[in-house]
């Protein structure tokens, strides 16, 4: 009994191994189609590139899009970009597109980012002011400015003076010290603002202290503070309330106003009936 079991085992295992192996041999010899699909090359960075780079070969590749699946604008030969500035910056693989590059006649680097009637103004920051070093590139800070317009320590305020600024750069630069003569590193930021506002800061940096505030990027409000001295910030004495505008009064006629002439009252009058007429007798 035992080996009649072992025999048809066997020859199950044999009957679907032969099946399997004579379905793998007909599936193996269809012919494969293949279908050539039309495709466009298309300019993409070979590498994650930040804003103000000037585009080498090396930064670009050329990578094939299915016809009519490139994005619009896009460049179809390295050569047409090769040289030009990014005025955005771009991820690996990512397409190069018009509206990332600033124009042939602009070059690379800082100044092909400023936008139309705004500047670049550098100022120098350290650990504390830069916010522990995350203020970068794109961020979005309010200058605040510490100053006394007397010279006076009871006199310094600080205030808001700029607000929703956006950071075009952070990094180092070396300088020389002054004392010892050797180069050091310095934290310069960057910021982007207009010719009013850069006149703000070039004075708040070189007359007082600034300190930047890291702020929401989603946050577009821009809140008035009045500001705050030593004394209020001790407690030592209160903030002064904003004056608040006179209530409109009423003008006072000062010319002569002429008196209505008094209207003389009705005499008393008896109503007279006389068969069918009707009349009124006035009594004096």
């Amino acid at each position: 009994m035992r080996n009649r079991i072992f025999a048809v085992l066997a020859l199950a295992v044999l009957a679907g191994g032969g099946l399997a192996y004579a379905t793998y041999n007909a599936i193996n010899a269809q012919p494969v189609k293949t279908v050539n699909a039309p495709t466009q090359p298309v300019v993409v960075a070979a590498a994650d590139l930040s804003l103000g780079a000037e585009l080498k070969k090396d930064d670009l590749t050329v990578v094939n899009f299915p016809v009519g699946q490139a994005p619009a604008g896009s460049f179809a030969k390295p050569n047409d970009v090769i040289g030009r500035g990014l005025i955005s910056g771009v991820v690996k693989n990512e397409p190069i597109l018009p509206g990332k590059l600033a124009s042939k006649e602009a070059g690379s680097g800082l100044p092909p980012i400023i936008p139309d009637g705004m500047r670049a103004v550098s100022v120098r920051v350290n650990d504390v002011i830069g916010v522990a070093g995350y203020v970068l590139p794109g961020t979005r800070v309010d200058v605040v400015c510490t100053e006394s317009p007397t010279s006076q320590p009871q006199d310094a305020t600080s205030k808001v003076i700029l607000s929703n600024v956006q950071v075009l750069t952070a990094g180092t630069r070396m300088e020389q010290d002054q004392e010892k003569g050797k180069p050091m590193q310095v934290t310069v930021v960057t910021l982007l603002v207009y010719p009013e506002q850069s006149e703000r800061l070039a004075l708040a940096s070189n007359e007082g202290k600034i300190q930047l505030a890291l702020r929401n990027p989603m946050d577009q409000s821009a809140p008035e503070t009045p500001g705050v001295k030593p004394a209020v910030l001790l407690g030592l004495a209160t903030q002064k309330a904003p004056a608040k505008p006179a209530p409109a009064t009423s003008k006072k006629v000062t010319g002569p106003v002429t008196q209505a002439a008094p209207v003389a009252a009705p005499l008393p009058t008896v109503e007279m009936i006389r068969g069918d007429k009707r009349s009124s007798e006035v009594i004096k």
